[in-house]
């Protein structure tokens, strides 16, 4: 049956991409904000470590059981949990009297993340039709890229200009991250089942097992491709004050647009993939800017190294609205949640392992290695997903 082209926007969606800009603007502040802990606390690094590391090993383990929760609960109930634990987060990290405090405030803002996205992807992928699904993903994951980018910012703004102290500004996101409340009333709750003009879309074709071949194979794409981001991650800050000269003001302007380039690329890469098709845009844009990336690394002075590097993380998050798209088309639509859970578990994997393999490369081979090593094995990644996923 056809139908006639509707509008992908809605107060729904809209409630979407605002929720997911709040929920990431406290819990973004950590890493700018470690120094002023470790000042005030003489934290060691090994300390320093564990506020990282503990947070993180437990969003790994609940990663799967909030996807699970998405299928069974419905998205509207896990969204307003996950609201609620950004702003209690944020609310005990505000009041931090001692380093334990400031690591369950940090635990409960990364168990939002963990709680938020499976429901919030699976979601909106179910209130647009079929064909648009990349271009919602587009407009949701601009949200989530603009979250990370006023966070810090807003420590510039109200420490540098406005005298606030550390605890105040994640106070400062509390009532913004609260309001949030509001905008769940505007979701209509799903527990799996689709649209009905999802249902009369639907073909013999649709996954009908969560564990598929071409699902398995587009998580070890996934997979390989975040193993060499972590990689490059870890030490490029180092490689270019070491090698470079950069100083933190080059590396807080490069970082900083980076995160604002999502608010005009991520769109732009939803509606690129619905046109051109997911697969074919995530492998040509990924495959770009993996260019750009190791063509950086080949250039002199600071402002060419840092074009480069943004149209590098430019591409990257032109592939993100393609990405989603993809894990909502190879899941069945009853386990969505929890296929978008297990479409984040790559990720937080490899971050454990890729900095450790960065770090023997770096010691016995030098830092430069490590670089074009990363470039090689997202070629290898792309590769997999070029030819081994199949998506009709």
């Amino acid at each position: 049956m056809s139908h006639d082209r509707k509008s992908i926007f809605s107060i729904a969606l809209l409630a979407m991409v605002v929720t997911h800009t709040l929920i990431h603007a406290a819990g973004s502040m950590n890493s700018t904000l470690i120094v002023e802990l470790r000042d005030e606390f003489t934290l060691s690094n090994i300390e320093i470590g564990m506020i990282t590391a503990i947070p993180s090993l437990i969003t790994v383990a609940l990663t799967l059981p909030a996807g699970w929760m998405s299928d069974r609960y419905g998205a509207r109930r896990l969204v307003a949990l996950s609201i609620a634990l950004a702003a209690v987060g944020a609310l005990i990290a505000g009041f931090t009297i001692n380093p334990a405090m400031y690591i369950v405030g940090l635990v409960l803002m990364n168990l939002t993340s963990t709680v938020y996205h499976p429901p919030a992807f699976s979601y909106t992928a179910r209130i647009v039709e079929t064909r648009d699904r990349s271009k919602a993903m587009g407009w949701l994951n601009a949200g989530g890229t603009f979250g990370y980018a006023i966070g810090p910012l807003s420590i510039t703004v109200l420490m540098g200009y406005l005298a606030f102290q550390w605890r105040h500004v994640f106070l400062f996101w509390v009532p913004f991250v609260a309001g949030a409340f509001l905008l769940v009333h505007f979701m209509r709750d799903m527990k799996g089942a689709g649209t009905e003009v999802e249902r009369e879309e639907e073909t013999s074709s649709e996954q009908t097992s969560l564990i598929n071949r071409d699902f398995l194979i587009f998580l070890t794409s996934s997979g390989v491709r975040d193993f060499a981001a972590s990689m490059i991650g870890t030490f490029l800050s180092i490689y270019l004050f070491e090698a470079r000269g950069w100083t933190v003001a080059h590396l807080g302007i490069m970082y900083g647009a980076s995160s604002v380039l999502g608010l005009v690329a991520s769109p732009i890469g939803g509606y690129a993939a619905a046109r051109l098709g997911d697969k074919n845009w995530a492998v040509m844009s990924i495959t770009a800017g993996a260019f750009a990336y190791i063509a950086a690394f080949y250039t002199e002075g600071v402002m060419t190294f840092m074009f480069l590097y943004l149209l590098h993380r430019f591409c990257g998050i032109l592939s993100m609205g393609a990405t989603s798209a993809l894990t909502s088309k190879l899941t069945p639509r009853r386990q969505m949640g929890m296929g978008f859970a297990i479409s984040f578990l790559p990720r937080s994997l490899t971050t454990v392992v890729a900095p450790l393999a960065a770090a023997l490369i770096a010691e016995y081979f030098g830092l430069f290695p490590i670089f074009t090593i990363g470039f090689l094995i997202t070629l290898i990644g792309v590769g997999v997903l070029h030819f081994g996923v199949k998506t009709s």
